[in-house]
């Protein structure tokens, strides 16, 4: 496999994407974005070019997220390297949403943060028995971001708001059953249907039908209810209160697990979710997470919870605010309010 951090190639009528920085979880950086968006800009208009097709090389994830070390460490000075960053992933991830021809995208193992912004969009998005899925940000003092205003809020129920807030790890199961994954495919089986695709460009979904198979039933689907129930509520004070009151031991569990995330992050999180579902297009919600992107990663929880989390590994994040009842709606309007005009996030060509 080449050295480059993504292999672009054309195979019969089907542009091929392969993510290839393995020792990283293929996690993206702003050359990686590039390569990519140069890539899908250039088959977009090329007859010969009549789907794509986006997986990784090795067994280990498809993207664990982006880089957080460096936009850390951008965030811990004027943000700038970290902005850029963002600007250019999440133009990425609109071209991706709005791309004419159809996607493919062979989400087999870790698919979290940025990975789930280069899976999500696809039409058909293949998961494996490797699978695993996560929006984990709260726990690092970010939010889900890379879409996932739009993505997560248009999942049945409140899945996505529960997801949102507790950073939960599906497989692939529960992944096919909520619609995040339209086909369950066992590993053994991605090196023929990859050559398949080649087939039927047109429809890759046909595909995907062709080899894939039940992946069992859904351990989440006992607490669909109780999610609905509980996760409905429009303020996480109230999320909190609901399932003190409930009292089962799953939905302890969640409200144990949700004292362990960034108040702040919570609090933004599921404004971002409620404000996304009433967006009427993927560029806005880009648009209003480029606003709490540059923000968030100056502030101390984001800066508290990558040293926690990815840099001593101590898992012991000192919040502050450390409650709820700390983070008012004023520091939440501050985060979200508009950018100057020249500042904006615009699509590509925009």
């Amino acid at each position: 496999m080449s050295e480059a951090e993504v292999i672009t190639r054309i195979e019969g009528s089907v542009g091929r994407i392969t993510l290839n920085r393995p020792k990283a979880l293929h996690a993206l950086n702003l050359g990686m974005c590039e390569i990519l968006t140069e890539a899908l800009l250039a088959w977009r208009d090329d007859a010969a070019v009549q789907s794509v097709l986006i997986d990784h090389a090795g067994e280990r994830g498809f993207c664990a997220g982006g880089d957080i070390r460096m936009i850390a460490e951008s965030g811990a000075t004027d943000a700038v390297e970290a902005k850029a960053f963002f600007l250019s992933e999440y133009r990425l991830n609109h071209l991706m949403f709005e791309y004419p021809k159809p996607i493919t995208a062979v989400v087999d193992g870790i698919v979290m943060g940025g990975g789930v912004g280069i899976s999500e969009p696809a039409k058909v998005r293949i998961a494996t028995e490797r699978t695993t899925y996560a929006m984990p940000e709260t726990g690092i003092g970010l939010f889900p971001d890379v879409g996932g205003g739009w993505f997560l809020p248009r999942l049945p129920g409140e899945t996505g708001t529960w997801l949102a807030l507790t950073g939960a790890r599906l497989k692939a199961a529960d992944t096919v059953a909520l619609g995040i994954h339209t086909h369950f495919v066992v590993s053994a089986d991605l090196v023929d249907l990859i050559e398949s695709v080649g087939y039927h460009p047109h429809a890759p979904g046909a595909e995907g039908d062709a080899w894939g198979s039940d992946p069992g039933a859904a351990p989440l689907a006992p607490h669909r209810e109780a999610i609905d129930r509980l996760f409905a509520h429009d303020t996480v004070e109230a999320i909190f209160e609901a399932l003190e009151t409930d009292g089962s031991d799953w939905a302890l569990a969640q409200l144990a697990t949700l004292k362990t995330k960034s108040p702040q992050s919570l609090k933004v999180t599921l404004r971002q979710l409620r404000a996304g579902r009433a967006m009427s297009s993927f560029a806005e919600v880009m648009a209003m997470e480029y606003r709490l992107g540059g923000r968030v990663v100056r502030t101390h929880d984001f800066q508290e919870g990558v040293r926690a989390v990815i840099v001593d590994k101590d898992n012991a994040p000192k919040w502050s605010p450390a409650t709820l009842e700390g983070v008012t709606e004023a520091d939440l309007d501050a985060l979200f309010a508009p950018l100057a005009s020249d500042e904006e996030w615009t699509p590509i060509g925009g």
